[in-house]
């Protein structure tokens, strides 16, 4: 099948991808399902890494409806390129595919009536067993009930589990059953506040069809989160769990350093290989260094113009009630994140949902499965826990994580206003940027910090500068004029003002003063201001600023 070249934002149906838009790939998860896997399979990733995708692929490859139009989708992919073993399994199962991830109500009712429109809509394309002589009359009229959408709660509970049965005994084989987002019903159960009542029909809903079901070839789900077995799977026995921290199907999800490699390379930019790195790349799905799929495939739709995509993807109602239940330690240690630095956590993958807000782990544990952080290194499996160090994956969510997460508790605790520091720095206003520095100063950082001299200083500027794109660019040591300055940010309006800031550091606070005027004279004697020429930036502010301990001062010329 031709490669397209028109980058799929937004869809999700594999056979339209494969036919309209440029395709990664990823039918090794067809061949690693083939080669062995267990009866209930849960794939637990952030939002928007292509779990919709990957689950429609699967639809695609093995449903029996319209298998040889199908067939045609897989021309020239790893699985028929590994075999007519694998291809041979091609179209050959009865399959379900539905996804939760819009039953998002306000109350029990509405998610009743939403799974009520869900399985109407399910069984009308299965309405061939309607007509066939393999339902009695019973079974009929329970088939009609979902049709006209008059199943009680208790028949909607078993809807699924009896799709199978009569798929089963029509095609005499077992069905697969792929699951889309299992987990959306619960959250919004849990923060709209029927948790309980939601709990009790997914519990029934899912149990029916995964547990003990001979009707049942072998299913796979996604979501978020990994809900406790106690509150959903329980007593299911058959369930293997794929996260972030552990498991297979590693890159069944996200596309992997070479998978880049090939994009860049198809679309002949490779030059453009370490700027995708540094802003999409970095995080670790149970040891695979993996890149973010949907803010790659935007960059490269938005001619390769690197921003903030994945803002407002992931929101996660439960992170920010977290946050508002964070003690000192972890605030202080969420901002140490912005500066580059890990934290050590413990991670709980299995909490339940009720005993979330008593868990202290559970921030770190929710900011890992959401997206904001990642694993920094292996984590350490002990008896009854999961010992990790966590980081902030690219530059990307850096900016995410500044604008979510640090700003909200800063909000909360009365904390300088970042917003405003920012802005009186690109609007010039000094005398109010030096207080509102010197106040950060005073308020995040620890003479332990300040003991790294310069280098502190400069990712603790950059980390707060974060917030400031997609509107500005911001660079780090760049090369301009007759050497490297250390910041400098870039407006995307090039009738806006850049900056340019130089650090320093001072031996004494005495010296605070002419150590920042030596700052501001090596910005205008090494003409730092070249590369901003280059892009058009005319108007600029120079910031030579000086720092000793938790204070600075700023000479500069605005």
């Amino acid at each position: 099948m031709k490669q397209h070249y028109v980058m799929p934002v937004g869809v999700d149906d594999f056979k339209r991808v494969r036919e309209e838009y440029y395709y990664v790939d990823k039918t090794d998860f067809i061949k690693s399902l083939i080669d062995g896997h267990s009866q209930a399979i849960l794939i637990t990733r952030p939002r928007r890494f292509g779990k919709t995708l990957a689950l429609s692929m699967l639809y695609y490859f093995f449903t029996m409806e319209n298998a040889k139009e199908n067939r045609a989708l897989f021309e020239d992919t790893a699985i028929e390129k590994a075999g007519e073993k694998y291809m041979a399994v091609q179209g050959s199962k009865p399959t379900v595919f539905i996804s939760l991830k819009d039953i998002k109500q306000a109350n029990y009712e509405s998610m009743v009536i939403d799974f009520s429109d869900l399985m109407q809509r399910l069984y009308f394309s299965y309405d061939y067993l309607l007509a066939s002589d393999c339902l009695n009359g019973y079974e009929k009229s329970y088939f009609e009930a979902i049709l006209s959408r008059q199943a009680s709660d208790v028949e909607l509970q078993k809807s699924l589990k009896n799709l199978t049965t009569w798929l089963n005994r029509y095609h005499k084989k077992p069905a697969l059953v792929l699951i889309d987002e299992y987990d959306a019903p619960i959250q919004y159960a849990f923060d709209f506040g029927y948790y309980d009542e939601a709990v009790t029909f997914m519990r029934n809903f899912l149990s029916s069809v995964l547990k003990s079901n001979p009707d049942l070839d072998f299913a796979v789900l996604t979501g978020v989160l990994r809900i406790a077995k106690e509150s959903i799977f329980s007593s299911l026995n058959n369930l293997k769990v794929s996260s972030l921290i552990s498991g297979k199907y590693t890159e069944a999800m996200g596309f992997t350093e070479k998978e880049i490699w090939q994009i860049a390379k198809d679309f002949n930019v490779v030059d453009k290989l370490p700027q995708i790195k540094e802003w999409y790349d970095g995080y670790s799905f149970a040891g695979t260094n993996v890149y973010n799929p949907w803010s790659v495939i935007n960059y490269f739709d938005n001619d390769c113009k690197p921003s903030v995509y994945w803002l407002n993807t992931s929101g996660n109602s439960i992170v920010k009630e977290l946050l508002k239940r964070t003690d000192k330690k972890q605030a202080k240690e969420l901002r140490s994140l912005l500066k580059g630095a890990f934290v050590s956590a413990t991670i709980d993958e299995g909490v339940i949902y009720t005993d979330i807000y008593k868990n202290r782990n559970a921030l770190y544990t929710m900011l890992l499965t959401t997206g904001y952080l990642t694993l920094a290194a292996a984590p350490i499996m002990q008896s009854f826990s999961i010992s990790a160090n966590l980081r902030i994956p690219n530059r990307e969510v850096r900016t995410v994580y500044a604008k979510e997460i640090v700003d909200r508790i800063e909000e909360m605790e009365g904390n300088p206003n970042l917003l405003a520091l920012l802005q009186d720095l690109l609007s010039g206003n000094v005398e109010s940027f030096s207080e509102e520095l010197n106040d950060y100063l005073l308020t995040l950082v620890s003479y332990y910090d300040t003991a790294n001299k310069e280098s502190f200083y400069h990712g603790f500027i950059l980390g707060l500068t974060a917030l400031l794109t997609p509107k500005y660019e911001i660079e780090s040591n760049r090369e301009s004029g007759y050497g490297r300055f250390d910041i400098g940010i870039f407006p995307e309006n090039k009738n806006q003002n850049g900056v340019i800031m130089e650090f320093k550091v001072a031996g004494t606070e005495a010296a605070l003063s002419q150590t920042a005027k030596i700052a501001l004279d090596q910005i205008e004697n090494l003409e730092y201001i070249t590369e901003f020429r280059n892009k058009g930036v005319d108007k600029v502010w120079k910031y030579g600023i000086a720092f000793c301990g938790k204070k600075c001062e700023i000479a500069a010329n605005v």
